[in-house]
């Protein structure tokens, strides 16, 4: 079976960190980027950021540019999300998702079309 299993979610005081993972089974992620998406309550899903798979380039929403970093291990057939300086308004459900992106990329890297699969989400609520 084809998927991403995502973990590391958590409650966490403002000002804190957390790191998921996202780990793919069934398929390996070295020719995929990784994008990270996030749903808050009330509001539709949009895009946090990106990883490529041939170069590693990243991209990050303005909103969470200089607290967030994505990485991979391809060795161990997972990508990261380090959350740092987590505030309230970061509170949602993360999902991370792979797109086949050897050897020309996506159109959009931060468009939900781009990506074939998706992990199950994970819950992230940043309260004191």
């Amino acid at each position: 079976q084809l998927q991403l299993v995502e973990s590391g979610g958590g409650l966490v005081q403002p000002g804190g960190s957390l790191r998921l993972s996202c780990a793919a089974s069934g398929f390996t992620l070295e020719h995929y980027a990784i994008g990270w998406f996030r749903q808050a309550p009330g509001k539709e899903r949009a895009g946090v950021g990106y990883i490529t798979s041939t170069d590693g380039r990243t991209d990050y929403a303005y909103s969470v540019k200089g607290r967030f970093t994505f990485s991979r291990d391809n060795a161990k057939n997972t990508a990261y999300l380090q959350m740092n300086s987590l505030k309230p308004e970061d509170t949602a459900v993360y999902y991370c998702a792979a797109g086949f992106d050897f050897p020309h990329g996506l159109g959009d890297y931060f468009g939900e079309d781009e990506y074939d699969y998706w992990g199950q989400g994970t819950q992230v609520t940043v309260s004191s």
